[in-house]
């Protein structure tokens, strides 16, 4: 388990969180240790050892959430909490659908008659 020093919470106070990271595709960098009471979403990333393990980590080039809503790296931890960074988009969602539904053509857009699904 790892640890981060704190200016806050009592000597011997401990949280644990969740750290996720996904540096590509169908990766994900999980962990589980205990932090200091007080200590934040960026001692977190630090105490993980993203940047040390994935040299292209870039804390500003992340979003920063806690159970899915974002917050700043200054944000304190909750007991119990999923920290999760996420990966700036490569491709519009939106566009990325467009794309697809244009290489399906016409074979996904015509109906058998005559047959129904319930």
């Amino acid at each position: 388990m790892a640890s981060v020093e704190s200016g806050a919470g009592m000597a011997g106070e401990t949280i644990q969180v969740e750290v996720a990271y996904s540096p590509a595709p169908r990766q994900v960098d999980l962990q589980v240790f205990a932090l200091p009471v007080g200590a934040t979403a960026g001692q977190a990333v630090l105490a993980a050892g993203l940047p040390a393990r994935h040299p292209g980590f870039d804390l500003e080039r992340v979003t920063v959430a806690v159970w899915g809503r974002a917050v700043a790296p200054s944000a304190v931890l909750h007991d119990g909490d999923r920290l999760e960074l996420c990966r700036e988009l490569i491709v519009d969602p939106k566009e990325a659908r467009r794309v697809r539904y244009r290489a399906q053509g016409e074979r996904g857009r015509t109906r058998v008659s005559g047959s129904r699904s319930r």
